[in-house]
């Protein structure tokens, strides 16, 4: 019987009041107990000498505290004794708490005793005898022999398992769940429950059986007198529904008013089982002195119905006259000894044998091979002969003894294996034991020895006793109708009929009893979330909805109707459980956990998994569609916890094989660099905190989960300003943020948080330490910074040209996704528009990866990809479209190949301008010291000014010259405003070369307000009287010059990949970096610009 799964050591596990706790981790029953009071810590330290260790009593008890807590200890269950309790108190006044006393069953009568009534039961009594007559013994014995090996080296394992520490009430799915972990625990309780009711429904159907065809057969509703063949089966079928709902009905409300009442029942139950086997034991010994008297009638070598004659011969003489008999009016027309008479009835004589001709009488020899029967033949005796007419078809079959179903060795495999289930009836009660990691193994591995030698003794004393038509007559039609173990037994028949009767009964109820508490430990588990509901039940913790879920899933078996149907049903769920048993025992074995520590020693990983083969074999052997369905069923129930997250802990040893597999793949994968082939990104997200905590930019992690088509790892790293003791617990709510975060935007990996002094150091750590040995990330994503212009984002740009200096150093490559706020959500879709790829140099195929991977994602599929290469003066732009469609080709890429033409082309005067400007702020901000206020006006006067001296040079009628003082100083202008002066002599002002500055240092500029605040005018006769550096020139018109053709081109795409100029090799103009980036994506929504790693990520070879 299986006991509720709420235990003291399962604290947010078992009670319905914490299911689905995001954070289960089982408690200690010893350690760090709630129930005592701060008041009596303090003193249990106070005069001890243990003032060195007070400050750390709340979490580090005395060991003394700890001894007597744990000699305290008990691992009762709320199980039946609390439950009979809770029903005697409800008639009568609330009572006074009493103390839980501690269980005291024993070896023998709390696992042998419990095994032996399990294992034996309706399969012995109602199929062992036709199992002998159809696959003989030598195959019989093999079938036992594989059965009982089966139980018994899962028995070993168990008893491992169980004696691996303290295993509380829940028994086998306890051990499954916590040895194999929530998903495999979860598939395998579901699978052990609907064992266990179908075994119910077997049960129930085997005490029908009984009841209708040897006890009352008058009894059947259906009437099957005169009925042949199918007629006669579908009669018998729907006596066993209506008569196995009723039964049903009335165990199922048994079960709901008490289990108290089961629980009084089980050893009467069990002496019946005892005395039935003792009977038959008797009656072989009885055989041997004395054979009894059954004899069964033969028509030539046909076994003919007993109720089909009432004596064994055609006709007999009474006073001198031949009268005919009952025998003869079957087969003949009539009762005269001139009638017309059947051709085989005619052919052949009428001769009686003895059924049961004793244990010496030598008919082992016969019985010794199988006689395999298709359904509706005729059961013949061996080595008799007989005249059979080919040209006639048989007439009258009714009259003869017919096998009912097609047999053969598998079927006979899967009806045999539910006789040795049961094994876990000891281990189910653990919570009721008084050392149940002692009692378990001694008494599960004796009972499986006893009922194996009973069952093979009984495969051999029944081939050896009882005649080989008889063993094949299942139902005893050629022996008066009765049970044909029972003519064997000894005093009576009527000692196994009845005993088996009740056997059978008290197996029904004590399955309806075991199976909704199972169904109810695993509700209170929470690990499948819509069965929360069959965890509730009455107020003294009986499992009214899982049992009336029992009762419904029983009644499936019980519409079925045939036990030979219903028998490998549950054979499929049993044996997936054992061989779950075997696997848990030899994983923990070769995992060598250090938690892993059985009291029982007498086991090895090789006997585990020769268990857990035979278990794999059995299934397929005993019915390979029934074993399909059975993994089927297991495999949807594990994928559907999985897919629910089950935030179970339990130390199970999946986790300890993932931990070794990842140990093992890592060391693999370190041995060296990946392949292009396997090249993946595997992406390390930078991410900023705001001041509660939260991410700043959650559509970086969208973007994230949709380049994720490569399946790489993805590690979501931030860094927390201040120091390790200090700000630990801001950074666990970072990385809860973070996790929280991830599982909303569904990406799959880990996030990383550091504590530095600053958030520079931090962000370097991430990329310098992300990652474990060769799972290391080789693409770094980091966003934009924005309002970089503005001064109090000023270390914030500069913290990011240090990103990219760092990936570049390190080989890295680095996605900048620009404007991430405007990026798609994992919900959005596009269904058009282009992902367009500015292809300017080769980073190694990055490029051309992120468009493909993108494509995959539900959001970008509807989207094509366009690919712009750009062609300079000396390139032959109608061949280099060839060459990049050929490119694209082998790479197995669909795209739109553009080339666009970029010629030389003088530099502008606003390009030239731009720079200037660009560079005189990046001095002014680094030479004045200035406050936060005057600093912004600064440079809002210095934006004005470029605007305005803009504007000018776009009038068609330039404006005089400015004039120039003698020692370079500008006069004021009547606008009274700062105005940027550069010579403008030169033929062309598109020639760096030839742009000269004013004799006496150039341009300078004076403020019409600011010449008397004692600012100092050097530096800004420095600032200004500098000329643009030509390299900024150039590559300024680089950036306008690409911005130009992209906005042209791409304006109206969803994304534009563009490669990204490395970073200035000094800090000089890192300003500058910046501005070139900006008026390089200037105009477009989204823009990533990509920066490759240094290696190729892509390739044209298979």
């Amino acid at each position: 019987m299986l006991n509720n799964m709420t235990t003291d050591c399962e604290e947010g596990e078992g009670s319905p009041n914490n299911q689905g706790d995001r954070n289960p981790k089982e408690s200690s029953p010893f350690i760090n107990s709630t129930a005592t009071s701060d008041v009596e810590k303090s003193q249990q330290y106070d005069g001890k000498n243990m003032a060195l260790f007070e400050e750390e009593m709340d979490t580090s008890p005395m060991v003394s505290s700890l001894l007597s807590s744990l000699a305290n200890y008990s691992n009762l269950p709320t199980g039946s004794k609390e439950h009979e309790e809770a029903e005697n108190n409800e008639e009568g006044a609330r009572p006074s708490k009493k103390p839980i006393q501690a269980p005291q069953l024993g070896t023998l009568m709390g696992v042998y005793l419990p095994c032996i009534q399990n294992i034996f039961g309706v399969i012995l009594f109602l199929r062992m005898t036709w199992m002998v007559g159809i696959g003989g013994v030598l195959g019989s014995f093999i079938i036992v022999f594989m059965c009982c090996s089966t139980t018994m080296l899962t028995a070993i394992s168990m008893s491992a398992i169980a004696t691996n520490g303290v295993v509380p009430a829940g028994g086998s799915y306890y051990m499954i769940s916590r040895s194999l972990g929530p998903e495999f625990g979860g598939a395998v309780g579901i699978c052990f429950y609907l064992g266990t009711t179908f075994a119910g429904a077997m049960y129930i159907l085997g005490c029908i059986e009984i009841l209708l065809i040897y006890i009352v057969p008058q009894a059947a509703i259906f009437k099957i007198e005169g009925l042949e063949g199918l007629e006669a089966e579908v009669a018998l079928l729907n006596n066993m529904r209506v008569y196995g709902t009723i039964v049903l009905s009335f165990m199922a409300l048994v079960v709901f008013v008490g289990v108290k009442y089961v629980n009084k029942l089980a050893l009467v139950f069990l002496a019946c089982v005892i005395l039935s086997i003792l009977a038959v034991y008797a009656g072989v010994i009885k055989t041997a002195i004395d054979s009894p008297v059954f004899p069964v009638c033969l028509l030539g070598n046909r076994t003919l119905v007993s109720k089909g004659y009432d004596v064994c011969a055609k006709v007999v003489e009474i006073d001198n006259d031949t009268v005919t008999t009952k025998l003869w009016r079957s087969f003949c027309d009539s009762e005269y000894l001139n009638a017309t008479c059947d051709e085989y009835f005619i052919n052949n004589d009428v001769t009686e044998i003895q059924g049961i001709p004793g244990v010496t009488s030598g008919i082992l020899a016969e019985n010794l091979f199988g006689n395999y029967l298709e359904k509706g033949v005729i059961v013949e005796k061996r080595g008799l002969a007989s005249q059979v007419d080919p040209d006639t078809s048989p007439t009258s079959t009714n009259r003869f003894v017919l096998a009912d179903i097609t047999s053969f060795f598998t079927l006979l495999v899967g009806i045999y294996f539910p006789s040795v289930t049961g094994i876990m009836a000891g281990s189910n009660r653990s919570g009721d034991l008084r050392d149940a990691q002692k009692s378990i193994p001694i008494g599960t591995i004796a009972a499986i020895t006893t009922t194996s030698i009973v069952y093979m003794s009984c495969v051999v004393l029944f081939g050896a006793c009882i005649e080989g038509v008889v063993l094949r007559d299942k139902f005893g039609e050629g022996v008066n109708g009765n049970l044909v173990i029972g003519t064997l037994a000894w005093p009576s028949p009527w000692v196994i009929v009845v005993g088996s009767f009740f056997s059978t009964c008290g197996a029904g109820l004590q399955s309806l009893t075991g199976a909704p508490r199972l169904l109810q430990a695993i509700s209170r588990d929470g690990i499948i979330p819509f069965l929360r509901v069959f965890g509730h039940g009455k107020a003294n913790g009986e499992p009214t909805w899982a049992l009336l879920l029992t009762a419904g899933i029983c009644e499936i078996g019980i519409i079925i109707a045939s036990l030979d149907a219903v028998a490998p049903i549950l054979s499929m769920f049993f044996l997936m459980c054992y061989m779950f048993v075997n696997l848990a025992c030899a994983l923990q074995t070769l995992l060598r956990t250090p938690n892993w520590r059985p009291r029982f020693k007498f086991y090895h990983w090789a006997l585990s998994f020769l268990g857990m083969s035979l278990c794999l074999s059995l299934m397929f052997i005993c019915s390979w569609y029934y074993a399909i369905v059975a993994m089927g069923i297991a495999t949807c129930i594990y994928k559907y916890i999985e897919f629910c997250g089950a935030e179970k802990e339990w130390g199970d040893g999946i986790r300890g094989i993932s931990l070794s597999a990842a140990r093992f793949a890592l060391m693999r994968i370190e041995e060296g660099p990946p392949h292009t082939k396997n090249w993946r990104p595997q992406i390390l997200v930078l991410v900023s905190m705001d001041g509660e905590q939260n991410v700043e930019q959650p559509r970086l992690l969208s973007l994230t989960n949709q380049m994720k088509a490569g399946k790489g790892l993805t590690i979501v790293g931030t860094s927390v300003q201040g120091k390790f003791l200090d700000n630990y617990t801001e950074a666990q709510r970072a990385d809860q943020s973070l996790r929280k975060l991830m599982e909303t935007e569904k990406v799959k990996g880990f996030s990383q948080v550091v504590i530095s002094s600053n958030l520079r150091d931090g962000t370097s750590h991430l990329i310098q330490v992300g990652g474990l040995g060769g799972l290391k990330h080789n693409t770094v994503m980091v966003s934009w910074p924005r309002n970089w212009k503005q001064p109090e984002y000023h270390q914030q740009f500069r913290d990011f040209i240090e990103v990219v200096r760092e990936t570049t150093v390190a080989s890295l490559a680095l996605l900048v996704p620009k404007n991430i706020s405007s990026y798609p959500s994992n919900g959005e879709r596009f269904t058009e528009g282009h992902i367009d790829v500015w292809w300017v140099v080769h980073d190694g195929g990055m490029l051309m990866l992120l468009p493909f991977l993108l494509r995959q994602h539900k959001v970008w599929r509807k989207c094509k990809m366009r690919i712009f290469t750009v062609a300079q003066m000396d390139d032959n732009s109608i061949q280099m479209k060839k060459d990049v469609i050929t490119f694209l080709y082998h790479l197995r890429i669909d795209a739109e190949v553009e080339v666009v033409e970029m010629y030389d082309s003088d530099i502008s005067a606003y390009t030239y301008e731009k720079t200037l400007v660009m560079e005189q702020r990046s001095q002014i901000l680094k030479q004045m010291h200035l406050t936060k206020n005057e600093m912004e006006r600064e440079i809002q006067s210095i934006t004005d000014s470029s605007r305005g001296s803009i504007r000018r040079k776009k009038t068609s009628a330039p404006r005089s010259q400015p004039s120039i003082e003698e020692g370079g100083r500008m006069t004021e202008q009547p606008e009274e405003e700062v105005q940027l002066i550069h010579s403008k002599n030169t033929s062309s002002p598109a020639s760096p070369t030839s742009l000269t500055a004013p004799a006496g240092g150039g341009a300078t500029w004076t403020d019409s307000k600011g010449a008397d605040k004692g600012k100092n005018m050097d530096g800004g006769k420095d600032l200004f009287s500098m000329k643009p550096n030509q390299i900024d020139v150039r590559r300024m018109h680089t950036a306008l010059r690409l911005n130009e053709v992209i906005t042209k081109k791409s304006k109206e795409a969803k994304l534009v990949l563009l490669n990204m100029p490395g970073p200035p090799k000094n800090r000089v103009g890192e300003e500058n970096y910046m501005e070139f980036l900006e008026v390089l994506t200037e105009g477009l929504n989204r823009v990533l610009l990509v920066r490759g790693g240094g290696r190729e990520v892509i390739t044209i070879y298979s």
